[in-house]
């Protein structure tokens, strides 16, 4: 079946920047991440699936659990990272899983060799994040911290990113390379709706 490439538009993106790391163009395989939903007053375990993509064919589906406001996303995704082989790249659907449970993008980076795109459709409201996090949130302060290193989100195409190992002429590359409908890479959009068609039973009517 062949699949037609979703025409994304290019802004933001300079193509002669040069590469951090992996060229865009070796970047086939990639994995996505997103966690299922939960209860606001839920203060347990948090399921969190990640799919597993050659170009636009899903190879694989893994799944761990992360705490809710924890800080162990980094190291979960790390060993759900480590038990795939010939990956390319980390697709993050945000930089927190689990409400507050915030991924250290760089050490994810160091610890599994592999680049990590953030990927939001719309740019936070930072403040907002900022004073959730410290009037609410337990270790607030250092979960900022690790917010703030993470850098901030640039504009890639129709969406926002954070990145961590690679340029953004290739998270813009590796955005067209994944992105087959809407403006969420595939990964991230059957991620989506995994956690949510397990949890809930359906995922239909899910905006991804």
């Amino acid at each position: 079946m062949t699949h037609a490439r979703n025409p994304l538009r290019l802004e933001g993106v300079n193509p002669t920047e040069p590469a951090e790391s992996r060229s865009a163009g070796k970047i086939s395989h990639a994995i996505g991440f997103d966690d299922a939903p939960f209860d606001r007053t839920w203060r347990g375990d948090v399921r969190v699936f990640g799919t597993v993509y050659a170009h636009s064919t899903l190879h694989a589906v893994l799944s761990g659990q992360v705490r809710r406001d924890g800080r162990n996303s980094t190291d979960e995704l790390t060993r759900l990272v480590g038990q795939t082989r010939h990956l390319h790249l980390i697709f993050l659907q945000g930089i927190a899983l689990a409400g507050f449970n915030v991924v250290d993008i760089h050490r994810l980076h160091i610890q599994t060799g592999l680049p990590v795109l953030v990927v939001a459709r719309r740019k936070p409201d930072l403040k907002k994040i900022r004073a959730a996090l410290l009037e609410h949130v337990p270790a607030g302060a250092r979960k900022w911290r690790l917010i703030e290193q993470a850098g901030d989100m640039e504009a890639c195409g129709p969406v926002f990113v954070q990145r961590a190992g690679l340029s953004l002429s290739d998270a813009w590359g590796a955005l067209q390379t994944f992105t087959r409908t809407g403006t969420v890479p595939e990964p991230l959009r059957t991620a989506h709706l995994i956690a949510s068609g397990v949890t809930r039973g359906h995922s239909a009517g899910q905006r991804v």
